[in-house]
């Protein structure tokens, strides 16, 4: 087992810069492996990409001390590298099945210079199999090279929170040194947190993680199934809020009883728009088609994927039977482009689809999200008018419709939306605001199954 590995990051993404950020500053030598040149050009003056709290002072502190070395090269690092983690993206094909190109190339390319006896770690999430697979193909190549399955749980906007104060740490291989090697790496870096935490700037937490060890395929299918079973807890909520919807009831009310079991909990019962961003929707999708490979039909990940489809829509059609009328030439702001709060992630954004949507219905659209700039400029359709401040966007409006739960926009007055709105209709659709108050400022409210 290595004592203190020499490391490699391929992938500088929101998985892979995290993990050489934090594993450069708890003492370990880190090159950071990016061939995007804006987003390697940003590494290197100490910043992130994209925003995740906390996550610049680690980088530019890793930087300083010269413990992560950002660099577009593989033949920089991974020969000098004991350990190499592989995070490159995992985009999804038109059939919803796993685009592993980039898994497959990062492991090509780092094979013509891996040394001997070092391991190659997995993070990116990939279907069930495909670890095997790699492992075929460095044999093929020649390479005595140990492989191991080590998802990632973080998440987007509590990333540096999630990957210190974890829940579980998961390590699949075939190799018990190469496991233990990799457990080491995380013991290591949970013994520099509260340091870590501090620098950073983010709440320590209380949580006793666990360390997992199992094989290989069951790490790889212990990723994908916790996130489709939390896509499939948000698809639940929202197929009760339709029901709520037309029976007069309030889901907010009914899922806080029923997270309130503790056999249940209340995460991820919070019926809305649906969820997004860049893995739930592909790795349910994955799981499905993961299946279909293997001659097994998961019709309740199927459900699921239908219901969060139909929820931008459902949406529109719930403002077109409130107005009564048409919506077209009608000023609608969207507040929310990001697919969820503390992160500025467009990927598959329902605030985005919900923008679109309106558009093509010949309304007017406007939006407006605290952290996103250009990111979501690829996804609109032609007319969209993005603004720079909540004042601007929602100044004039006939419509608001909220679509991602940031600070700003739940704890913005009411009476200062009916200031500036010329309509009066506030459509809910992430469920966070408190409609006495919204009522009490004059205010039309909607929300989702409320």
């Amino acid at each position: 087992m290595y004592e203190n590995p020499v490391i490699t990051v391929l992938g500088a993404g929101y998985v892979g810069l995290t993990t050489a950020a934090l594993l450069a500053h708890s003492g370990y030598t880190v090159y950071a492996v990016e061939p995007n040149a804006s987003r390697l050009n940003a590494i290197k003056r100490g910043k992130s990409f994209f925003y995740e709290k906390g996550l610049d002072p680690i980088i530019e502190s890793a930087l300083d001390s010269g413990t992560l070395i950002p660099t577009d090269s593989y033949e920089m690092g991974i020969p000098k590298s004991d350990v190499i983690f592989s995070c490159v993206g995992t985009p999804d094909n038109p059939d919803g099945s796993s685009n592993l190109t980039y898994v497959f190339n990062a492991a090509k390319e780092a094979a013509r210079y891996l040394k001997p006896g070092s391991i190659y770690i997995q993070k990116s999430t990939v279907p069930v199999g495909t670890g095997a697979d790699i492992e075929k193909l460095f044999t093929k190549l020649n390479k005595q090279i140990d492989y191991v399955s080590n998802p990632e749980f973080l998440r987007e906007g509590t990333a540096l929170q999630d990957t210190l104060f974890f829940d579980r740490i998961v390590v699949g291989g075939n190799n018990k040194q190469a496991t233990d090697t990799v457990l080491s790496i995380y013991r290591n870096l949970e013994a520099c947190r509260e340091t870590i935490a501090t620098k950073a700037d983010v709440t320590s937490g209380s949580r006793k993680g666990e360390y997992i060890t199992t094989s290989l395929n069951s790490a790889e299918l212990i990723k994908v199934t916790a996130n489709a079973f939390l896509a499939l807890k948000i698809s639940f909520a929202n197929s009760i809020a339709k029901l709520a919807d037309t029976v007069g009831a309030d889901v907010v009310d009914v899922m806080n009883a029923v997270g309130a079991d503790e056999r249940i909990g209340s995460s991820f019962l919070h019926a809305g728009r649906g969820y997004g961003g860049g893995c739930f929707p592909k790795d349910v999708s994955g799981l499905i088609a993961s299946g279909h490979q293997h001659g097994v039909e998961l019709e309740i990940m199927t459900a699921a994927r239908a219901v969060n489809d139909s929820m931008p829509g459902y949406i529109i059609k719930k403002l077109q039977n409130k107005l009564g009328d048409s919506l077209k030439n009608k000023q609608i702001t969207v507040l929310g482009l990001a697919f969820k709060a503390g992160t500025s992630d467009v990927r598959r954004s329902p605030g985005v689809a919900i923008a679109n949507a309106l558009q093509r219905t010949g309304a007017i659209v406007r939006t407006y999200d605290p952290q996103v700039q250009d990111e979501a400029a690829d996804d609109y359709v032609d007319g969209i008018m993005q603004q720079t401040s909540l004042e601007a966007a929602i100044k004039g409006a006939d419509i608001v419709v909220i679509t991602t739960e940031w600070l700003e926009f739940t704890t913005y007055h009411a009476a200062n939306y009916a200031k500036l709105m010329k309509g009066s209709l506030l459509f809910d659709a992430v469920n966070c605001l408190d409609i006495p108050s919204v009522q009490a400022a004059g205010l039309t409210y909607v929300g989702v199954g409320r």
